[in-house]
């Protein structure tokens, strides 16, 4: 030890000697070579982070059980009390929320969802979606009447004990998520607990040979399977999981579910997506466990788009530990950057596109990857770079038009982008794809850009929102999806969504939270169906 520590110090004292040897103008040299070079490294680091894409720290995994039984100590929850309505746009958002309370609990209670045009039921998994979907929207609106009936109902009759097949996405990101936030929120062991026998029953979807979980699993039979009509998963539904589960593992203390979602996490970052930057097919074989690339498009839309939320989410939930989550979505934000984000004509609005399995571009945007504006200002919130703000601004104007060039002012599943500088139309919706589900993913971007910049355009863009979804989908028992946003007066569909009570309404709450009290960026993060977690430091 100490001969290495001589030898060391003798190649420093050599080095400085043969610097004093040289002539002052090489000395000046050298200088200027070592400036040009640390100038020339710093300008090659990409818009897309400031600082290196490694920390000292990375590691493939995080020992999970270490993690886990110490958060049971630190973190057991205490009842959080809110408030209420500061404002009238606030009070106008919550009497929105209650009329399809009313509506859910006059025709639909303890079920899935509400049927507003027939006033009845609707049964998808038979575990009270609505009503533990919605609970914690109820209680950040200071509803706690709404919250006692509701907890009431969930502990007499919620039976997770199912004897059918359920989707392990849908599922995790609403019921899972909803138990967890609630027993976050109030420390009520009935929500744990409750939310423990779900990840229980859940956990054999991911007994498989390839480390692809399953798609579906029957809650009563513990087996699972891949839906009848596709051999491949979707990225999405296997990779907007790990919030989930690992909140679970946090407040258990058994490492078993993070362990099991995280796994997945860490397959599909050692399988890589290389020809595109980053972007992943999204479907993968279930068979051999291997990327589809045969049917697969590139695409923030469907089935592809909460992959990259979740990236970015992990990274800020586990405290910003797990370095290659960071850098898997650094990688991902310049693919996007390269081969999805275009302009249209005449405007110029920035639009997220997609590739089909072919490699063709195609001018189309989801609805659904409006959410990409609002994960990339929460990167900028956690030390990306501005420079990307900017492009989570134009997006959200894209958003912003979606909603603004048909005469409800309501946004459609689809639209289509023109590139053709000769044609005076920026976008148009085709029959097909002019249907809304008043889905949450446009304000939740408003909330987000409004959290950063504190301009109110953002809020008064979710208020016109507000008053589209009054004017066009209400209904005496609830709100409906509407069959067309391009006529009026508007058909509606037979579905209230609960996404539509748990994150639409829910975000549009937060929006109009005019001083930022509630729920700080730094603190919180909200899984893919608006339901608030903490941060782990």
């Amino acid at each position: 030890m100490f001969t290495i520590v001589i030898n060391r110090r003798s190649r420093m004292v050599t080095g400085l000697e043969r610097w004093r040897l040289l002539h002052r103008t090489q000395q000046v040299l050298l200088l200027f070579l070592l400036i040009g070079i640390t100038a020339f490294g710093m300008l090659a680091i990409s818009l897309v982070e400031e600082g290196p894409l490694t920390v000292v720290n990375e590691q493939e995994g995080v020992n999970v059980t270490e993690v886990s039984v110490l958060s049971k100590e630190q973190f057991r929850p205490k009842r959080i009390r809110f408030a209420g309505p500061r404002n009238s746009r606030q009070h106008a958002v919550r009497n929105s929320f209650l009329h399809a309370w009313k509506g859910y609990k006059a025709f639909a209670w303890g079920n899935d969802e509400l049927d507003p045009v027939n006033n009845r039921s609707k049964v998808w998994f038979s575990l009270q979606l609505t009503l533990v979907d919605a609970l914690d929207t109820a209680l950040i609106m200071g509803l706690d009447d709404e919250y006692e009936e509701a907890r009431k109902e969930i502990e007499k009759n919620l039976d997770l004990n199912v004897n059918k097949y359920v989707s392990l996405f849908e599922v995790t990101i609403r019921v899972l998520g909803g138990l967890l936030s609630v027993y976050h929120l109030t420390g009520d062991q009935l929500f744990l607990t409750k939310a423990k026998e779900l990840g229980d029953r859940l956990l054999p979807a991911f007994q498989t040979s390839t480390g692809v979980p399953h798609s579906d699993v029957n809650l009563h039979l513990g087996k699972a399977r891949n839906a009848a009509w596709t051999h491949s998963v979707s990225l999405a539904e296997i990779a907007t999981i790990q919030l989930e589960f690992r909140e679970l593992s946090y407040l258990t203390g058994n490492a078993t579910y993070e362990a099991a979602a995280f796994n997945v996490s860490t397959k599909l970052h050692n399988m890589r997506c290389l020809k595109y930057g980053g972007l992943c097919p999204i479907y993968i074989d279930s068979a051999n466990g291997k990327w589809d690339y045969l049917s697969s498009t590139i695409t923030l839309g469907a089935r592809g788009d909460t992959y990259y939320e979740y990236l970015l989410k992990q990274w800020l939930q586990t405290g910003k530990r797990i370095a290659w989550l960071r850098s898997d979505f650094a990688k991902s934000v310049k693919g996007m950057l390269r081969y999805l984000l275009r302009r249209s004509e005449p405007s110029k609005l920035l639009f997220a596109g997609e590739i089909n399995a072919r490699g063709d571009f195609l001018p189309k945007m989801d609805h659904l990857a409006c959410f990409i504006s609002g994960t990339l200002a929460l990167a900028v919130e956690h030390g990306f770079a501005r420079e990307l703000l900017h492009y989570a601004k134009d997006i959200g104007e894209t958003c912003r038009a979606m909603y603004t060039s048909n005469p409800t002012g309501l946004g459609p599943e689809i639209a289509h982008f023109n590139q053709n500088p000769l044609v005076q139309q920026d976008l148009f919706v085709k029959k097909n794809d002019e249907h809304s589900l008043l889905r949450p993913e446009a304000v939740e971007a408003w909330f987000y850009l409004y959290r950063l910049t504190n301009d109110s355009k953002y809020q008064d863009w979710g208020w016109d929102m507000l008053q589209a979804i009054e004017r066009h989908a209400r209904v005496a028992s609830g709100y409906c999806s509407v069959a067309s946003v391009m006529t009026i007066p508007t058909k509606c569909q037979p579905r209230m969504e609960s996404f539509l009570l748990s994150e639409t309404f829910k975000y549009l709450y937060l929006l109009f939270d005019d001083d930022h009290s509630l729920f700080d960026l730094r603190k919180y993060v909200f899984n893919t169906e608006a339901h608030p977690f903490p941060i782990r430091d």
